[in-house]
């Protein structure tokens, strides 16, 4: 463990000093007034994905507007997971040209809610009685949790059972090439190889560092952007807490510094039963060797 401990503090020290030299600048940076943005529940009427738009039914908004139904301009991602009759919280951002914009879209379903809740406490129990011993090593299970997918879906690990789980954590808006986005671009390269080599009940599993901001919609966006085949490939959001608790369990190091998360990288192979066989920390490891322990499984 502490050897591990070793690792995982080094390679924070690593992605730390490769952060912040991308935010060093000697220029001068105007300040931009706040946003203000109002919180927002309400029912989608209707859905128009090539313009972006939803009509949205929505409750009064206390001292700004009263209940109505409006049109409003969505992210791509949120427009395809939008659905007739659906019930939606959301931000509210306002414009002076008449132009409404809703932003961190979550499905605002009390069944959904309660399940995702329900995991999360259960999740949280687990990590406080596992304590100091809270890292999986490799060779233990898989830690029960459920979280939103890129679709607004409910998932549920328990869904991955008797399948190949590759599982990573990343998040979207990451600046550094060399960290989010190639890790990304080789979980992508992974399930093309290992489609080619027939490699079967494969599931690919990211998971955000940033649930703030990584709505379903946003991921469902960062998805579709980069064309990737989400057949068998989930991108996963959720409570904080959640997340922070899998974080723990996995070994993985993530702090906030503005906008950036210094963050170590970690991926890690499942096996059908759920038992960890497999990581790999960094972005250094061969696509082609993970396929290779697939087949070895």
């Amino acid at each position: 463990m502490k050897s591990n401990t070793f690792l995982l503090s080094l390679l924070l020290t690593m992605v730390v000093g490769s952060a912040c030299s991308r935010q060093e600048t000697t220029q001068e940076v105007e300040v931009q007034p706040a946003v203000v943005t109002y919180p927002l529940r309400g029912e989608v009427i209707s859905v128009d994905t090539e313009q972006n738009v939803l009509i949205v039914q929505h409750d009064e908004i206390p001292d700004y507007m009263p209940a109505m139904t409006m049109e409003f301009s969505v992210s791509p991602g949120d427009a395809m997971n939008a659905k007739e009759g659906q019930h939606i919280r959301a931000v509210l951002i306002p414009s002076d040209t008449g132009h409404f914009q809703l932003e961190s879209i979550w499905p605002d379903d009390q069944v959904a809610d309660a399940a995702i809740q329900s995991s999360a406490d259960t999740l949280r129990q687990d990590t406080l009685i596992r304590g100091r011993g809270a890292y999986r090593e490799v060779g233990e299970n898989l830690p029960d949790f459920a979280l939103y997918d890129q679709m607004g879906a409910v998932v549920q690990s328990a869904r991955f059972h008797g399948k190949l789980i590759m599982l990573n954590f990343i998040y979207t808006r990451c600046p550094v090439a060399t960290m989010c986005p190639a890790a990304t671009l080789k979980m992508m390269e992974t399930q093309q190889f290992a489609k080619d080599a027939n490699v079967p009940n494969l599931e690919l599993v990211s998971i955000t560092l940033d649930p703030e901001y990584d709505t379903p919609g946003v991921l469902r966006t960062y998805a579709s952007a980069r064309g990737i085949d989400s057949s068998n490939f989930s991108f996963l959001t959720g409570p904080e807490r959640s997340i922070k608790d899998l974080l723990k369990q996995f070994g993985v190091i993530a702090q906030f510094e503005g906008s950036i998360i210094k963050h170590t990288l970690t991926t890690l192979l499942i096996n059908e039963n759920g038992r960890i066989i497999h990581r790999a920390d960094g972005t250094a490891w061969d696509p082609k060797d993970f396929v290779a322990k697939m087949s070895k499984k």
